[in-house]
């Protein structure tokens, strides 16, 4: 089957998220948290503020290929920052 073209990119895609499902795996169960209220006003643990990161990070994406173009690598430092305001914030 050829309907997806796998390319080092990719792959490394589907790896990174791999490994940080595994870390937060392991993080939650080495040091278990209790949920904390953000900004958002809701509960959120490590994972859900992992997915609020992950599904953001793919919108910004999306807008900087439609608004800017193919300059991805400074997509990638917004979505780094968008994270790390998620982690400390939300």
């Amino acid at each position: 089957m050829a309907w997806m073209a796998w390319t080092w990119p990719t792959a490394i895609f589907f790896m990174v998220i791999a490994g940080l499902l595994i870390t937060f795996t392991i993080i939650g169960v080495k040091y278990p948290e209790t949920p904390r209220r953000g900004i958002l006003r809701i509960e959120t643990t490590r994972g859900d503020r992992l997915f609020i990161t992950l599904l953001g990070s793919a919108f910004i994406n999306l807008a900087w290929l439609g608004l800017v173009g193919a300059n991805q690598p400074y997509a990638l430092i917004v979505c780094l920052i968008y994270a790390a305001a998620v982690f400390r914030w939300v």
